[in-house]
């Protein structure tokens, strides 16, 4: 998302939505309806698959350092790389994520892959047994900065693995996070180039700033 700011395989039952050839998204309103059509059923198959799992049990030990557990019932998702917990926004470190439509912030449209990049977020951490959070500062607009862990595992490398993200540990820093970093930087290396512009370029196309504020 702005201003904040590809690994692995993904599991079975949950391809990455991808296509060769992003100008002929932004072209054909049909062809994106067909891709947010098919990101839906994979994330719906991926969504199911993850439901028989056993919650976490009380008292169980981080899977880093620092990180605290978290209710999915806390949660209220906004696009790839942020969510609300309990009614106040955290913005998911080392990725940068493409957007979604929020009037809000001067954005008036999708960008390719946002809405798939929100939905993967939303399963991937929903499906989770467990939840995790290690908490950094804030950003400038006052978001509370996070590494998030879904069953011992990034999030940030999972999105990166399905070329749903780009890194920007190398623009922002570690945070205070080296190990982190290194997973993402190591996982961006590796997996796929993303289909779409980078999110920063396509926000200065895109996005409208009222010159009155």
């Amino acid at each position: 998302m702005h201003n904040q700011p590809p690994g692995r395989a993904p599991p079975e039952n949950f391809p990455p939505p991808r296509v060769a050839a992003v100008a002929t998204i932004a072209q054909d309103e049909r062809m994106g309806r067909f891709l947010r059509l098919l990101g839906c059923v994979a994330i719906a198959a991926h969504v199911l698959t993850g439901c028989a799992r056993e919650p976490a049990e009380a008292g169980e030990k981080p899977s880093y350092r620092g990180a605290v557990h978290v209710d999915i019932a806390r949660i209220q998702f906004d696009d790839g790389d942020t969510f609300l917990l309990d009614g106040k926004p955290i913005r998911v470190l080392g990725i940068d994520t493409p957007e979604i439509k929020d009037p809000h912030v001067g954005i008036f449209e999708d960008q390719p892959f946002g809405r798939a990049a929100a939905d993967s977020t939303r399963a991937l951490m929903t499906r989770a047994r467990l939840l995790e959070i290690a908490y950094d500062g804030r950003d400038i607009y006052e978001r509370r900065l996070a590494h998030v862990f879904v069953d011992g595992e990034l999030l940030a490398v999972k999105l990166l693995g399905y070329g749903l993200a780009y890194e920007n540990v190398r623009h922002f820093g570690d945070n205070g996070f080296p190990d982190l970093a290194d997973r993402i930087i190591r996982a961006a290396d590796a997996g796929p180039k993303p289909a779409f512009e980078p999110p920063h370029r396509w926000r200065k196309k895109h996005q409208w700033r009222d010159s009155t504020r």
